[in-house]
């Protein structure tokens, strides 16, 4: 008995290694979502919007968390009477696109019009939402703070902060969720370094892992990681920071984990391959969609390869894509994951007058054969 269990242990360990060395050299096979696509493309209201994390609240209820937000009206293919917020989110109930219903929620002014669902406590510039998690009956949330700059082009804006929000009420309608808001203390913003938490988090064996992203002067974004007991998230004191070879208290001593980093990205634990995927957009803007794998969250990360080409890139100069990332819970195969993208444009006037952008893009991507 034994024998046969050391023989089947060790053929299932050959096939793993003939599976990751796969990873290596060819794409996985993808395919657009278009029941996704379309569960999302409404003609009024919620009309668009960048970011798309994705939050586990209860069995068959996924909190989407959404930064700049149209709201408004598409008719023949553009989108008119359009206000821009910063931020939304959404209710999925069910994970799959025949049968799930996404309702939205935004915020809404003394006068009635659209608003963020989430402003800073402080009143400096505004939220974009990254990733989230729920642990102990309670939602955390991180919090990009963001403010204008004087370019005048798309890219006109700058990271000041981020926070950590605290929702102690996580299954009330979003507009009405309590929320204490808490500055990160290991974030760092100058001119000679950028570091910043939230662009994924993943809960697993009792810990919750934060990861980042650091960007140096003349340097692309590399992976940062800090963790922290589920039971202790909003205790700062409690967070430690992966170093080279082990954790450490010092945020200091981050290690540089992985390069050619996006803002905002996904780690994913892949049951069929039984190791941790990364999934973003190749340095952040790009028509790539890049995969990494793990056997630990914190690496070593393997080369990259590229699991799906965006099509909008090639429709005209003025698009481009980022934020992609995967969503573990929508999966319905533990071979694979479902992805989400954005596609954006230089020319905001593009944007309100192609309806065909600024949705989140769905994509299924699913291990080699």
């Amino acid at each position: 008995m034994q024998i046969f269990f050391m023989l089947r242990w060790k053929g299932l360990l050959f096939v793993a290694m003939l599976l990751v060395g796969q990873l290596h050299g060819a794409d996985w096979r993808s395919e657009t979502v278009p029941e996704y696509d379309s569960l999302f493309q409404q003609t009024n209201g919620w009309i668009g919007a960048d970011g798309d994390f994705a939050v586990t609240l209860t069995n068959g209820l996924t909190l989407w968390l959404f930064s700049d937000t149209f709201v408004g009206k598409v008719r023949d293919g553009r989108r008119t009477h359009a206000t821009m917020i910063n931020n939304s989110a959404a209710w999925q109930r069910g994970t799959h696109p025949t049968n799930a219903r996404v309702e939205f929620f935004y915020g809404k002014s003394s006068d009635g019009k659209p608003a963020a669902l989430i402003t800073p406590a402080n009143g400096k510039g505004w939220f974009w939402l990254f990733d989230g998690v729920t642990a102990h009956g309670k939602l955390f949330l991180f919090l990009a703070q963001i403010e204008r700059t004087d370019d005048k082009s798309v890219f006109g804006f700058r990271q000041i902060n981020t926070w950590l929000g605290e929702v102690s009420n996580p299954l009330a309608p979003p507009p009405q969720w309590n929320i204490a808001q808490k500055k990160i203390p290991f974030a760092q913003f100058s001119t000679g370094e950028n570091r910043s938490f939230g662009s994924a988090v993943l809960a697993t064996n009792g810990f919750v892992y934060i990861f980042g992203t650091c960007e140096r002067k003349g340097a692309g974004k590399t992976m940062i990681l800090a963790r922290a007991p589920e039971t202790g998230l909003g205790d700062f004191a409690s967070w430690q920071f992966r170093a080279h070879d082990d954790w450490t208290t010092n945020a200091a001593d981050m290690a540089d984990l992985c390069s050619g980093m996006a803002s905002e990205y996904s780690v994913s634990w892949l049951p069929a391959l039984r190791r941790y995927v990364l999934i973003c957009t190749e340095n952040g803007l790009s028509e790539k969609i890049i995969a990494r794998t793990a056997p630990q969250p914190w690496g070593p990360w393997s080369e990259a390869t590229v699991v799906y080409r965006c099509p909008e890139a090639k429709w005209d100069k003025r698009i481009f894509c980022y934020a992609a990332k995967a969503h573990p819970m929508l999966a319905p195969a533990p071979d694979e994951l479902i992805v989400t993208y954005a596609a954006n444009s230089f020319d905001f006037a593009q944007v309100v007058n192609d309806a065909r952008l600024y949705w989140p893009r769905f994509v299924r991507v699913k291990l080699p054969e």
